[in-house]
């Protein structure tokens, strides 16, 4: 039996969502579009819903507007069925009920992230600690301590005890046998990295270690240390080791290749900071083809770093990507539609609204607030006094008529440039609401069980 679906909407947005459900054609649910009384869908309450909303026989599950503020709780305990929030456009409910009207799972993977702290030799065991849980908090599976050359790193036995006492794995990544030494004694999980020379460091120690070729490039020494490690009893990782672009990039990836063939079911490691950091491009792309390639080769592991300020977001980029190609394998589908993390700078549907839902909308509204949105030609800015388009914000200040209302004028300015930057990046714009650069930028903390103060032109307003 399908599940049948139950969408609320508001007067405005009522004919586009029925258009948009009609357009899906056969589906794995029935649903049905409730238009609960308001103008605007997102300015319903949770009051309204409960004394105005009669489900239709059968219903199995409630959709509500992405922004949507109320107690989803409250509801489904008071209807006595769930109710969900969907996606925050209308636009972006095919993808949303794309999986059998549920939107992707991406709660599970099946990779971890090694996070270097690359200059941890100069830090503090309070900055190691408070660097480890932010790591912690974003992704990082591993806390790994990157040891820097010619640099004594006096206090690196207290900080493998220190983070291991707060919980964390651990790691020791060092070319210096008798740091890698002092971090197994301290107890550290792994050590990075091991060749076929230095592997019985770890034959004494309770420590995976993460094998390296003993001359760079060569696989056949990578498989003597696997071999010796397996003779040995203990657990290891190998890493083929990623070269950096026109430093033997393409060789590289050819290695990952042959080492999966070789050894089918051995664990595998990345370094991917040989590409992110060392490329000036966007990390975020970056990363989605690395972990593309890590999800075709079965790689669980990756080593992530940050040091160029362009890669900030290293790990919740990884942690995204390894989210979004664990659910995409499972699915057998193209990574596409499962999260827009990962498209920072454009988006793949930027205007949510067609020429002709602008147009509909502008002919609708009768009062005097002003609305915003952009599409293909440019920025619309309308009310019930008329409907204006550009392409260059300033071009519209001089017909909005509020040259004597400077708090209105700095909230349309600050709305207006905001519109325009979205709009030449083809990015997605709401009013009211910031730009959503993915994992690129921490996205403000929004309460949706409650709505949404008065913005500043209307506190301005109630003071005077």
């Amino acid at each position: 039996m399908s599940e049948r679906l139950v969408f609320l909407t508001g007067h405005l947005a009522r004919a586009r969502l029925e258009r948009l459900l009609d357009s899906l054609g056969e589906t794995e649910f029935s649903s049905d579009v409730v238009d609960i009384g308001v103008k605007v869908a997102a300015l319903m309450t949770e009051d309204i819903i409960k004394r105005r909303l009669k489900l239709p026989d059968g219903a199995s599950r409630v959709l509500l507007p992405g922004r949507f503020r109320g107690d989803l709780a409250s509801l489904s305990q008071h209807f006595g069925l769930p109710f969900q929030r969907g996606p925050d456009e209308i636009a972006d409910l095919p993808a949303f009920l794309g999986r059998a009207g549920s939107p992707p799972d991406l709660t599970r993977h099946d990779m971890r992230i090694f996070a270097e702290i690359v200059e941890a030799p100069t830090l503090s065991i309070e900055a190691l600690i408070a660097r480890a849980a932010r790591l912690a908090a974003v992704g990082a599976d591993v806390i790994d301590l990157g040891c820097l050359p010619e640099t004594p790193f006096p206090l690196l036995e207290e900080a493998v005890r220190a983070l291991k006492s707060e919980g964390f794995s651990v790691s020791v990544d060092s070319a210096d046998v008798e740091e890698l030494a002092t971090g197994a004694r301290a107890g550290a999980d792994y050590l990075l990295s091991l060749d076929e020379k230095t592997l019985p460091l770890a034959f004494d120690h309770k420590v995976t270690p993460v094998l390296i070729p003993s001359t760079p490039g060569d696989l056949d020494s990578l498989g003597r240390a696997m071999e010796e490690a397996e003779r040995a009893g203990i657990p290891f990782i190998a890493d083929p080791v990623l070269d950096p672009i026109h430093f033997g990039f393409a060789a590289s990836i050819g290695r990952f290749i042959e080492a999966r063939r070789r050894w089918p079911v051995a664990e595998l490691l990345m370094g991917t900071g040989n590409l992110t950091e060392l490329t000036d491009a966007d990390s975020s792309g970056v990363t989605a083809v690395l972990a593309g390639l890590c999800s075709e080769l079965e790689i669980r592991n990756v080593l992530v770093v940050h040091v160029s300020p362009h890669t900030v977001r290293t790990v919740e980029e990884h942690d995204l990507a390894r989210r979004i190609l664990f659910a995409a394998r499972n699915d057998g589908a193209l990574p596409r539609g499962y999260a827009r993390g990962l498209l920072q700078v454009h988006d793949r549907k930027p205007y949510p609204a067609t020429l002709e839902d602008i147009a509909a909308l502008a002919a609708d509204v009768r009062d005097t607030n002003f609305r915003i949105m952009t599409a293909e030609d440019g920025i619309h800015i309308f009310n019930g006094s008329g409907h204006r388009t550009a392409t260059d914000a300033f071009e519209l200040f001089a017909g909005l008529g509020v040259e004597r209302d400077g708090a209105h004028a700095f909230y349309l300015g600050a709305e207006l440039m905001k519109a325009e930057i979205a709009w030449r990046l083809g990015k997605r714009y709401t009013q009211d609401e910031p730009l959503d650069w993915g994992v690129a930028a921490v996205a403000p903390e929004v309460d949706r069980t409650r709505l949404a103060e008065a913005g500043h032109t209307l506190r301005a307003k109630k003071e005077r």
